[in-house]
């Protein structure tokens, strides 16, 4: 049964179809670019993902995309931030999104949406490979592709995250991360009126990260259009970690060999995860580096991420009583957005764009216990079915109109200020958000606010984000062996 939550405050009204705020994106070569005017896009973006995995489950009726209120509160202080991007997790399908999609659309902020959730038979299972792979999981992420797909704003699905995570499962899982690839690209080919990019996001795993890129992003058989092949390649990385620590510069963070790993890639590279807080309060002093000259090879990246939860990443604080707070990382971040030169930024790299894929062959995998067969699993039993029928009684989004801009929820600074006059500003319908030289926290009232709430919302995250300080701390650990 289709489930549908649109709760919307009294200032929020929807009409009909709404006029699309952005241009499709599409990759051309190693870039992402503006399918219009053909400039470049370099993702500046957040990871969108309330109350972590753990918010999200079978019994919920909501996720990050179904409460229009919190969508506009969030999308007037992303668009005060300076993001285009941001990335969603675990989406219910059955859900109503018009609302937050129309929202973010409006105000020129692109959607990545992560096709797997949490829960059974929703994801590839690293461990059970064969029998996760299955027309029940694929039903589920061609629902998710019904649901986006009619948005302008998304701009891809991500396929698979991390399901190559160790040494091990870069034996096993390859295959089966381009049979996915596969058949959500000729769902989509087949049923949208637009073509949406495909990719996968992968953990920092130096001794396979190299080889994980190649096996994707070759052409098996050196087929052109190679509907297995994934059309970029994101990176989860917390290796740059403040400027007090160890790895706070370009080659001690093993920015220089992302670049040198990376220099001849024919699809998009961007960071689909980074802002390492084993330094804090974080600065983010890598934002202008990530947008500087590694913009050679890489197409920007996602900071994680937008709220607090336990691991301690967020930007911002959400309450019990539904007000937020900023953190000062939010305020570190967008005075780092405020330096860069957008319009530099867009400029096309022209050989960027030509770069041909190689041919699959095991001679391109390097470390010995990769796999190097490029024969994928066949579609499972009834799959092909629905790649041909399409699922059964699709829930397709659409845009709606936003009438009203103001953000009726309370939202305090950093310092526990009110911030006055909060409110989305929609813009034309060829543009896209950008760094405009926002200080939110100049916007607060001039007396302190009342305690928002005794409590702040809490949750564990998603399921990898445990791990993110062990990350950072492997990362020093590998370096540093690397020197001796």
């Amino acid at each position: 049964m289709l489930r549908s939550f649109l709760p919307i405050s009294a200032g929020l009204l929807l009409f009909a179809t709404l006029t699309s705020a952005v241009q499709n994106v599409k990759v051309q070569g190693a870039n992402f670019v503006n399918n219009v005017t053909s400039d470049r896009f370099q993702i500046i973006g957040v990871a969108y993902q309330p109350g972590g995995s753990d918010a999200f489950s079978a019994t919920s009726d909501t996720d990050p995309l179904s409460n229009g209120t919190s969508c506009l509160r969030d999308a007037a202080l992303m668009q005060q931030l300076g993001i285009n991007t941001i990335r969603v997790y675990n989406v219910d399908p059955t859900l109503n999104h018009d609302v937050c999609a129309s929202i973010f659309n409006a105000v020129g902020i692109y959607m990545f949406i992560d096709v797997n959730s949490p829960l059974p038979l929703q994801s590839l299972d690293p461990g059970n490979l064969v029998t996760s792979y299955s027309s029940t999981y694929l039903n589920h992420i061609f629902s998710v592709v019904e649901a986006f797909g009619p948005y302008p704003n998304t701009l891809a699905f991500i396929s698979a995250n991390e399901v190559m995570d160790t040494v091990a499962t870069g034996q096993t899982s390859p295959p089966y991360i381009r049979a996915v690839t596969r058949d959500l690209k000729n769902y989509i080919s087949k049923h949208l009126n637009r073509s949406i990019p495909v990719g996968y996001s992968a953990a920092d795993v130096s001794q396979i990260l190299t080889d994980s890129w190649t096996y994707l992003s070759c052409d098996i058989n050196g087929q052109s259009g190679d509907p297995s092949r994934s059309d970029f390649f994101g990176l989860n990385s917390y290796s740059w970690c403040g400027p007090t620590s160890l790895t706070a510069n370009y080659d001690a963070s093993g920015y220089n060999t992302i670049i040198s790993t990376f220099a001849n890639t024919s699809i998009p590279i961007f960071f689909s995860e980074y802002g390492c807080n084993n330094v804090e309060p974080r600065v983010f002093d890598e934002v202008p580096v990530i947008y500087g000259n590694m913009t050679s090879v890489m197409s920007g990246g996602l900071v994680y991420e937008y709220y607090e939860e336990d691991n301690n990443y967020g930007l911002v604080w959400l309450y019990d009583n539904g007000t937020a707070e900023l953190r000062s990382d939010y305020n570190a971040l967008q005075k780092q957005y405020n330096t860069l030169d957008v319009k530099a930024l867009e400029s096309m790299d022209t050989s960027a764009t030509s770069i041909q894929s190689p041919k699959c062959s095991s001679s391109l995998i390097s470390s010995s216990g990769f796999n190097t067969s490029f024969t994928l699993p066949a579609v499972p039993s009834g799959g092909q079915t629905l790649i041909d029928n399409g699922i059964p009684n699709p829930n397709q989004g659409k845009l709606v109109s936003v009438t009203t801009t103001t953000v009726a929820d309370t939202v305090y600074d950093a310092n526990g200020n009110v911030i006055k006059n909060l409110a989305i500003k929609p813009l034309a319908d060829d543009e896209s958000n950008t760094p405009n030289g926002s200080d939110t926290s100049g916007q607060s009232s001039s007396t302190t606010a009342a305690t928002p709430s005794a409590t702040k919302k809490s949750a564990a995250g998603r399921k990898e984000v445990g791990a993110r300080g062990l990350v950072g701390l492997l990362a020093v650990y590998f370096f540093m062996s690397s020197l001796f």
